[in-house]
């Protein structure tokens, strides 16, 4: 099973999954923890070029691309393999990160990046999509208290940026309800924790 976590900016889904990960691993599921972008070598370097805060040139469509790239080589080299060895693969971000805030926030359009990622995915989809939604000035205002949480170029885009990401990531799941579960990331921690790990069970099922 492939599963995917998304969110904006500070929605806390990736500490929400290493919580759980860490649990289902301890009771011996086989699970395999992995990012995007990044997840191997060659994928992480391309993530070093998107992320870092001194490429402000970088160009929207070039953005959209690298990151196709990175995913292309993540499914390749880590993905791919452990599912076809029996492996549940939990990922932090996907497709549809690509399709919020290239295709929405950067106003490329969903259908031109979603054309861009399809190739380089052969077309293959998440088993379930759980989208941590949050209102964006709560989820910066958490990044700013978190110590030690990398800054990135995304992070310092404008509240309009943030918004138009949301709202992408909103209208992706309407559109797909048989894939997206979505969470109330506005809640306490432990409980949105609790919620995510019932929703992953059951898919484990």
């Amino acid at each position: 099973m492939f599963i995917t976590i998304e969110g904006p900016e500070g929605s806390g889904k990736t500490s929400v999954m290493n919580a759980i990960v860490a649990k289902l691993l301890s009771e011996g599921y086989p699970i395999v923890r992995t990012r995007e972008p990044g997840g191997t070598p060659i994928a992480e370097q391309i993530r070093n070029v998107i992320l870092d805060k001194e490429n402000i040139l970088l160009d929207a469509r070039a953005e959209a691309l690298l990151y196709a790239a990175s995913r292309r080589q993540h499914l390749v080299e880590k993905v791919w393999p452990a599912l076809k060895d029996g492996k549940i693969v939990i990922c932090d971000r996907y497709l549809d990160s690509s399709l919020a805030y290239q295709g929405g926030a950067r106003g490329l359009g969903i259908k031109n990046v979603l054309k861009i990622n399809l190739f380089a995915t052969e077309g293959f989809l998440p088993n379930l999509t759980l989208l941590f939604d949050v209102d964006p000035k709560q989820g910066l205002a958490r990044i700013n208290k978190t110590a030690n949480r990398e800054i990135n170029r995304l992070d310092l885009e404008k509240m309009t940026f943030h918004r138009k990401v949301r709202r992408t990531f909103l209208k992706l799941a309407q559109k797909e309800p048989s894939r997206f579960v979505i969470i109330d990331a506005s809640k306490p921690f432990e409980e949105v924790v609790a919620t995510t790990e019932a929703i992953i069970r059951r898919a484990l099922a």
